[in-house]
């Protein structure tokens, strides 16, 4: 076996120790061998390397390019890095075979793919319905153009369409399927629109995880249950938030804030999307800063408000600044998870209709409803 087919086996053979390929969906598995991975990556791909992103070039660090490019099943690949933030990559592993096996795509369906990024996702989708059957809609023509080359080079048959893929689909054609490889935040009325009834609709949503809705009979409506945890990029429509650690590293220490929670407990699924449901503007970003265990959080409104969290044994210490208390609404929200009997992640369902999106969770997508806290305001430190 060549070092090359080596590399390309090490993550499929990971999947496999880890059983992360869905038993009622085998194809993903045979597509995932047969479509490899690095024939959609581009020669320049970024790696994060705990401040900055870095470029690796295949024709000079070919190694250091493979490992990018097959990381881990839990690992993306970024391909596209736009002021200093990424705004495109090829999914882990992992996600793209849990929201292929959610999509129940079969032979001969017709498929529409909201995002075609590198075109592997896209060359993966065509394997399964065949030639001619995948449509897929990309906002940046220039990632546009090189997934084309890609997927025609690779021998797949798949409609790429430049454009916006929240509301310029193609005109007068339905799909037996349709799914995103970016998160939205409301799941555009025109995608149920365009899905035949009884057909499936996969998409990131909310930034914390992925849900899959069956178009009612009727086609006035569309319901579904969260299938798993995922964080992938936004819709390009929801611009840049800011990044408040980068003005506490600066200095800006903001007020003093208070927080009972451990902070630690931000980074699990269920909390995360329960804070997520209850307060959707609030952007929750964690990770462990250096080595004696203490976690950081920053929570940020996408607007002025921010709040860092840090944790060290038991102590928490907190910052904010703006005109919400996100620590407050962070501690508000978490009790009223609580006292509904503190759901996990693949409780929770969407009901949507053409003018009103539904949280629920159980059994029944018309019963109780989770609607948003409202924002909690207080003074900060500022004159």
């Amino acid at each position: 076996m060549s070092e090359r087919e080596e590399r390309r086996r090490r993550p499929l053979s990971a999947m496999t120790a880890g059983g992360l390929w869905p038993a009622d969906s085998p194809w993903v598995r045979q597509a995932m061998e047969a479509v490899p991975r690095d024939r959609f990556a581009p020669d320049a791909v970024h790696v994060w390397t705990g401040e900055r992103y870095e470029v690796v070039r295949r024709a000079e660090t070919p190694e250091a390019w493979a490992a990018a490019v097959h990381p881990d099943p839990y690992g993306s690949t970024v391909t596209q890095v736009t002021d200093s933030m990424r705004t495109s990559s090829i999914s882990c592993a992992a996600i793209v075979a849990t929201m292929l096996d959610a999509l129940a795509a079969e032979p001969g369906h017709r498929v529409l793919e909201l995002g075609t990024g590198s075109g592997w996702n896209a060359a993966l989708l065509a394997q399964r319905a065949g030639k001619g059957h995948v449509t897929s809609i990309e906002i940046d023509a220039e990632l546009a153009a090189h997934a084309r080359r890609r997927i025609e080079a690779a021998g797949h048959h798949v409609r790429i369409i430049t454009g916006d893929g929240d509301a310029e689909l193609p005109e007068g054609e339905a799909f037996d399927r349709v799914i995103s490889t970016y998160a939205v935040e409301h799941v555009p009325w025109a995608w149920v629109g365009r899905t035949r009834p009884g057909g499936r609709i996969v998409t990131p949503w909310g930034h914390t995880g992925c849900v899959a809705l069956t178009v009612a009979e009727d086609g006035a409506s569309a319901t579904g249950w969260m299938q798993a945890p995922a964080r992938f990029m936004p819709t390009r429509h929801a611009g840049r938030p800011p990044a408040p650690f980068e003005r506490v590293r600066d200095g800006d220490i903001g007020a003093p804030a208070q927080l009972s929670r451990p902070v630690q407990q931000f980074a699990h699924p269920d909390v995360l999307f329960a804070l997520r449901v209850l307060l959707p503007d609030v952007q929750i970003d964690t990770r462990a800063v250096g080595t004696d265990g203490q976690v950081t959080a920053w929570l940020s409104d996408g607007r002025s408000s921010w709040a860092v969290l840090e944790q060290t044994g038991t102590a928490v210490a907190a910052h904010r600044d703006g005109q919400r208390d996100l620590a407050d609404e962070v501690g508000r929200a978490w009790t009223a998870w609580e006292e509904r009997g503190s759901p996990g992640m693949y409780d929770f369902g969407l009901h949507i209709t053409h003018d009103a999106h539904h949280v629920f969770t159980g059994d029944d997508p018309h019963g109780p409803h989770w609607q948003p806290l409202a924002p909690a305001h207080g003074r900060t430190s500022r004159t």
